[in-house]
Parts: structure tokens; C-alpha cells; sequence
């Protein structure tokens, strides 16, 4: 499964922007796609997680009611809408892959994927 995120930039505090996350397997798969934020010194962090085949949703507490995960109508594309940002949103934005449901996961958890992608940067001042 190849992963490429995009849709990162600078925003200023309490703007919007929405990443995307193609991937290469999701079409007809059961797979659970995460979002995770990782700022320097620290691990990843769990922000969002969709579950492909029948797209329930989870969030991280810090973020619920600001972001959304969503996935197109073709299957190939997982989305983060992230709206109300606050500058401890800021730093690169991963999403990963696994063949399983979310609910079977800790889907939260940097260990539970075995497919990353590069990663895209989001700053917010």
C-alpha cells in the first residue's frame, strides 16, 4: 500500500486546511486509515481514523468537533478537514494503513499501521 499525503501549508489561528491522503489499495479493501501529527521530540499522535468499508470515524478528544475524516466517493482518497486550528496544531501530518477494521485496532495508536506516508506540513501561527 503506497500512502501520499498532500494539502499541508500555513495557516493563521482559527483557519482552515483540508489534507488528502491517496491511496494505492483502498478501492474495494476493508482497511482502517489514520491521521496522525508528529512535532519534533515527540511521537506520533493519533488524530483521526476512518474505517474504509463502511466509514465510521473516530477522533482524537482534542480535536473533535474541529476536524472531520472523510473519503471520496471513488474510495481512493481519505480527507482531514481541520478547521478552527490552533498553533499547537502545528507539524507534520501522517497518514497510515492498515488491512483490518478500526474497531479491531487501538486506531489511534502510532504501533497499530504498518503503511505511512511521507507526510505533509502544517504550520499554524
Amino acid at each position: 500500500v503506497q500512502l501520499v499525503e498532500s494539502g499541508g501549508g500555513s495557516v493563521q489561528a482559527g483557519g482552515s486546511l483540508r489534507l488528502s491522503c491517496v491511496g494505492s489499495q483502498f478501492i474495494g479493501s476493508s482497511m482502517c486509515i489514520g491521521w496522525f501529527r508528529q512535532t519534533p521530540g515527540k511521537e506520533r499522535e493519533g488524530v483521526a481514523a476512518i474505517s474504509t468499508n463502511g466509514a465510521s470515524t473516530y477522533y482524537a478528544s482534542s480535536v473533535k468537533g474541529r476536524f472531520t475524516i472523510s473519503q471520496d466517493d471513488a474510495g481512493n482518497t481519505v480527507y482531514l478537514q481541520m478547521n478552527t486550528l490552533k498553533p499547537e496544531g502545528t507539524g507534520m501530518y501522517y497518514c497510515a494503513a492498515e488491512a483490518a477494521f478500526c474497531s479491531t485496532l487501538l486506531y489511534l495508536r502510532e504501533r497499530s499501521y504498518t503503511y505511512w506516508g511521507q507526510g505533509t506540513q502544517v504550520t499554524v501561527s
